[in-house]
């Protein structure tokens, strides 16, 4: 359900580097989310290190300060799902399918990271989670199960049916318990490490694929122009 998970395309910014805005493209379909401005950069291949067996790219940010997050700060990286690509999925229904979010990280710090996955509609649903990362400049494979959501409000057509964030630090009005949804905007699981918290701290991410049931399968490689006639979409 992801489109450009393997961080290839990359319209807007070529491969620089930017301080972005709250709400700017970063790579297509990733936006970055700011509360509080010039507290990390981020960059298609930043650092230029080596991204894991079968991929080219990867989307890193880098924190440009040691920032102390308050109460309703949030920072961090969201894909939006448009309704038409998630509506078989049948959230809000008795019949909702689990899902399972599959990716690739790399970070300079470690401890336990988080996002969450959330609706489209003003009455809010949210799932946070919560994952681990063991060793320090590594590329890690994780993969989380979703049950779905059998409440709520999940938009099937051309409004936001699903939006994905992995954070990078949250406030705590925008974080909640992991492993279970809750009708809350949480971006994040409680206690999760806060990636702006360190000067100089390195988060790098690629191979983000979201599919349906219980079971992370290979990442889908679609062909180059297949998946940019999908970001412009969007563009």
């Amino acid at each position: 359900r992801i489109i450009n998970g393997d961080m290839r395309i990359d319209q807007r910014n070529a491969g620089a580097s930017v301080t972005p805005g709250d709400g700017q493209y970063i790579t297509d379909r990733w936006i970055a989310r700011i509360s509080q401005a010039s507290k990390f950069s981020a960059q298609q291949n930043a650092g230029a290190v080596t991204p894991p067996v079968g991929f080219t790219n990867y989307l890193g940010a880098t924190s440009l300060s040691a920032y102390s997050i308050g109460t309703n700060d949030l920072f961090g990286f969201e894909q939006r799902i448009e309704g038409f690509n998630c509506s078989d999925l049948g959230w809000g229904t008795a019949n909702a399918q689990s899902v399972t979010l599959s990716f690739q990280v790399r970070s300079s710090i470690t401890g336990t990271f988080g996002g969450s996955i959330l609706n489209g509609d003003a009455s809010p649903r949210s799932y946070p989670f919560a994952y681990t990362i063991n060793s320090a400049n590594t590329w890690e494979t994780k993969t989380i199960t979703i049950p779905g959501d059998t409440s709520g409000t999940w938009f099937t057509t051309n409004g936001v049916g699903i939006s994905i964030w992995f954070g990078m630090g949250m406030g705590s009005t925008y974080s909640g318990t992991a492993g279970t949804w809750a009708s809350a905007s949480y971006l994040s699981a409680t206690g999760a490490t806060s990636v702006v918290g360190t000067n100089g701290a390195t988060f790098y991410i690629t191979g983000v694929q979201l599919e349906a049931g219980t079971v992370a399968t290979p990442f889908e490689r679609r062909p180059y122009g297949t998946e940019l006639a999908l970001c412009q979409r969007y563009y």
